[in-house]
């Protein structure tokens, strides 16, 4: 329809066209994406943000103050910092990026779609960096303390997203330089974070074009919005 464009699956002016009907008076939803370098969840994220007409964003990063961290923690050397004071980093920037981007949208009924939160430093420092998975439950609970409505975690081979993340020579390949296996491990986090989580993180099949992903995402989460949990 006019208003909303073929794009964007959720109609609310009642005009006629086939997009989806979002129930009235429906909240936003906060949406992230995860998955190990590479996996091409910031193409999705950024397809989903743009189909359901949501704020994208993303972590490191996402407000003025997180993003200046984010040269900190993506940029230079691996050993640059310990897996401890990696968290702390974290932490800090993604606590900036509540306070200044995911928070006030949502209180404003506006959906949130971030490229990775607070599942991405469970994963690498909780588990793939060091076995600190305790302190940085600690620390989520007592700084952030908000968990995403709806997580997906795009699965792809390791090899296959090494490949594909140093072939951007982006300078922001910290975490690549650390090798195949730090991102099978990386990946075992991941799967075993869904395992864990089963009520709010979906695990898609990344091995596959990006129209395809993007489809069975944007499938899912029409569904989730439109389901009895939300809203």
């Amino acid at each position: 329809c006019p208003a909303c464009g073929p794009r964007r699956p959720f109609c609310r002016n009642n005009s006629g066209c086939d997009a989806v009907t979002l129930p009235p008076g429906s909240r936003g939803a906060f949406i992230t994406f995860e998955g190990i370098d590479g996996s091409g969840k910031s193409t999705q994220a950024k397809a989903l943000a743009t189909a359901l007409g949501a704020h994208l964003t993303r972590e490191p990063g996402g407000s003025p103050g997180a993003e200046e961290i984010r040269r900190l923690l993506v940029e230079g050397d691996a050993g640059r910092w310990s897996p401890e004071t990696e968290i702390l980093l974290f932490t800090a920037a993604r606590r900036d990026h509540l306070e200044k981007t995911i928070r006030p949208r949502l209180e404003r009924g506006e959906s949130v779609v971030s490229d990775r939160f607070a599942d991405s430093t469970r994963v690498y420092q909780g588990v793939a960096r060091a076995s600190l998975g305790g302190l940085v439950d600690i620390l989520h609970a007592k700084m952030i303390g908000v968990e995403p409505d709806l997580t997906f975690v795009i699965d792809v081979d390791p090899q296959t997203a090494l490949s594909r993340g140093l072939a951007r020579q982006s300078g922001e390949d910290r975490f690549e330089s650390l090798g195949l296996a730090f991102q099978q491990e990386l990946r075992r986090g991941f799967l075993a974070l869904a395992n864990s989580y089963p009520a709010r993180v979906q695990v898609i099949d990344g091995n596959r074009t990006a129209a395809d992903v993007a489809t069975d995402v944007l499938t899912r989460a029409v569904g989730f919005l439109n389901g009895p949990d939300h809203g």
